[in-house]
C-alpha cells in the first residue's frame, strides 16, 4: 500500500519505519517547505499529522482528491464541521482520533465508565492533569478534551471544561504541562474530603500512536464517511 505522510516531524518519522516494516511504501513526505509537490503524488491513503495550522487543507485536499485520510493533528478541531461536510459532499473517507494509540483508548473507555459511576457522587470534584512533550503546540491535548467530554457526557451537573484552576462546581479544569521528552502522561482525579480516586494511563514512548495510525491507515481504503477509533476497534 502507498501511504502520504502529511507532516514529518517526530510522529511522521516513526509513522514511516513501522509502514516500511509492514511492507508498506512511502508515496511523499509532506512539510511546509514542500506542499506544492502534494499534488503530484498517488496514494491509496494518507496519514496526517502535522500542525494544527495546516491540518484543514491537508484534509481538504484528500477529500478532494478522493484520498482516505486518517488524521491525528489536535488544535484544529473548530474547522472539523466543515472537513465532516465535505467529507459526505464528496462520498469521501476521513478518520479522525484525538490519539490512535489502542491502550488510550481502552483507557477513554475506563475513563466514561468510571465517571457514569461518579455521576451523582457530587462530594466529588473532578479534575484532569496532562503532561506532554515540550515541543506539543496545543493546550491542552486532544486526548484530554477527548476525556473531558466523557466526563462532561455522563455527569450532568457540569457544564464545561475550562484550561485554568476552577472554584466554580460546574466547570471541568483541565490542567496542562510541558516537559521535555514526555511523549504523554494523562490523570483524571476525583477527590473528597475522605479519599481519592485516580486514574492515569502513561505512553513510554510515540510508538504506540504510531502504530496504531498505520494499522487504522491499513483498515481504511474502501471505507467511506466520517469514521472514528470505535468503528475501528469495534468496542
Amino acid at each position: 500500500m502507498k501511504i502520504l505522510l502529511l507532516g514529518y516531524g517526530k510522529m511522521g518519522k516513526i509513522i514511516e519505519r513501522i509502514a516500511l516494516e509492514r511492507g508498506h511504501t512511502i508515496a511523499g513526505k509532506i512539510t511546509s517547505s514542500n506542499r506544492q509537490a502534494l499534488s503530484t503524488i498517488a496514494a491509496d491513503v494518507a496519514i496526517e499529522f502535522s500542525q494544527p495550522e495546516a491540518a484543514y487543507e491537508n484534509v481538504k485536499f484528500c477529500l478532494e482528491n478522493n484520498i482516505p485520510v486518517a488524521c491525528g493533528t489536535t488544535g484544529w478541531l473548530e474547522q472539523k464541521p466543515e472537513i465532516e461536510k465535505l467529507t459526505r459532499t464528496c462520498n469521501g473517507t476521513f478518520f479522525y482520533a484525538s490519539n490512535f494509540s489502542v491502550g488510550v483508548n481502552i483507557f477513554f473507555k475506563l475513563n466514561n465508565y468510571l465517571a457514569s459511576m461518579m455521576n451523582t457522587r457530587k462530594e466529588y470534584t473532578v479534575q484532569i492533569d496532562e503532561i506532554h512533550h515540550t515541543a506539543k503546540k496545543d493546550a491542552p491535548s486532544g486526548t484530554a478534551i477527548t476525556l473531558a467530554e466523557g466526563i462532561l457526557h455522563h455527569i450532568p451537573y457540569l457544564k464545561q471544561w475550562v484550561k485554568e484552576k476552577s472554584e466554580n462546581p460546574e466547570e471541568l479544569p483541565i490542567s496542562s504541562f510541558r516537559i521535555d521528552d514526555i511523549p504523554g502522561t494523562h490523570l483524571i482525579k476525583y477527590a473528597s474530603s475522605v479519599d481519592d480516586i485516580e486514574i492515569r494511563h502513561t505512553a513510554h514512548s510515540r510508538e504506540g500512536f504510531a502504530k496504531g495510525a498505520v494499522q487504522v491507515a491499513e483498515w481504511l481504503p474502501g471505507k467511506k464517511g466520517v469514521l472514528t477509533m470505535e468503528d475501528f476497534l469495534q468496542f
